[in-house]
């Protein structure tokens, strides 16, 4: 059979059979990236019509303070002359285009802006098109293809979709969790040889048997290069995600389809692989490279604290046949049974910047 009628599944297996097991970063990165059938190469995976719904299409109101935090920062960066503007995976563009209808008002920045993209959906590159088009966005494949200027970084549930790779410990020894093969299907197991504990890391170290060391390499990689574009530059980096504020043991990795949650292994490339961010792993990666990062905080306490409220009500006010979906929308954003306390909100700046929404 020629390789373009075999789907991803059929490939995933073919791979295991020729080279034995893959480690879950390999399978989460095939699943999600592979050229042409991978899940973030397809079609739009937003909305109710979708896999799931991000923060940006639940209200306008969750961009617009985004764009008050980059005006605030533009200011506070001295105005500069020309500044690039990053977002990491736009989506449908929603985010930004909300954004920018905030932060523009700020005197001179939408002179200076330089918007670049990154993203590598060809669905959701014509929807950003079309929905950013006056702002003249440039689309980028690498990272560091930016100016140099100072430079203000938005990931919106971007780092969640990274490869994970995970230890199982078993007998007082870290094994790694691999996709192989039984009787033909896809399973979970462990890697015959174990690994150095000291590579597994100190966070780890009270760990018992059948706990889960779940590392996101790939995650603290991308910081590392991000922060890197910053340092020289200026500027910050926003992430806002669900995860941990601390490093700790346990499995995260879920799979989700038409807004259920499916098992990981029965369609590759069919479903969204995610796992809860490491956000101190994160921050780690960014103070190395010199930046400064206030406490990380929740995404209801940023939210609010930029007016989230204030906002939600002026609206209201304006339009009361929207009150019940705008009071729905501010609970879903910022409860804490909701989005409020399981989405974090991470900054990393230049220091001597004082980043909007972290006040003690």
């Amino acid at each position: 059979m020629p390789e373009t009628a075999l789907s991803l599944g059929d490939l995933i297996d073919m791979q295991i059979r020729q080279s034995g097991p893959m480690s879950l970063a390999t399978y989460m990165g095939l699943c999600l990236t592979h050229p042409t059938r991978g899940y973030y190469r397809k079609a739009d995976p937003l909305g109710r019509s979708g896999d799931f719904i991000t923060a940006p299409e639940i209200s306008q109101t969750f961009g617009e303070m985004i764009g008050a935090w980059i005006a605030d920062l533009y200011l506070q960066m001295g105005s500069p002359a020309q500044f690039t503007l990053l977002e990491l995976g736009p989506g449908r563009g929603t985010l930004m285009a909300d954004a920018l209808r905030v932060a523009t008002r700020a005197s001179g920045l939408a002179g200076a802006l330089a918007l670049r993209l990154f993203e590598t959906n060809p669905v959701l590159i014509s929807m950003q098109r079309e929905a950013l088009t006056e702002y003249a966005p440039v689309w980028l494949d690498d990272i560091e293809a930016v100016a140099d200027a100072p430079i203000i970084i938005i990931a919106n549930e971007f780092f969640d979709a990274l490869p994970v790779r995970q230890f199982v410990k078993r007998d007082g020894k870290w094994f790694e969790r691999c996709v192989g093969l039984t009787d033909g299907q896809r399973t979970f197991g462990l890697s015959p040889t174990p690994y150095d504990e000291a590579l597994i890391g100190q966070p780890y170290a009270s760990a018992v048997d059948g706990e889960v060391a779940e590392i996101g390499l790939a995650a603290q990689q991308f910081m590392t290069q991000l922060s890197g574009l910053i340092a020289p530059r200026g500027g910050a980096l926003l992430a806002l995600d669900y995860g941990h504020a601390t490093t700790q043991p346990g499995e995260t990795l879920q799979a989700l389809a038409r807004h259920a949650y499916v098992d990981p292994l029965a369609q590759p490339g069919a479903a969204d692989l995610t796992t809860h961010v490491d956000f101190e792993a994160l921050a780690r990666a960014a103070r190395m490279a010199g930046l400064t990062l206030p406490p990380l905080v929740t995404q209801g306490q940023f939210l609010t604290s930029l007016g989230l409220a204030q906002r939600h009500s002026a609206l209201a006010a304006a339009n009361p046949d929207r009150a019940e979906d705008l009071r729905s929308a501010f609970d879903r954003l910022t409860g804490p049974e909701q989005m409020g306390d399981l989405f974090k909100v991470l900054c990393a700046a230049s220091p001597g910047l004082k980043p909007a929404g972290f006040a003690a």
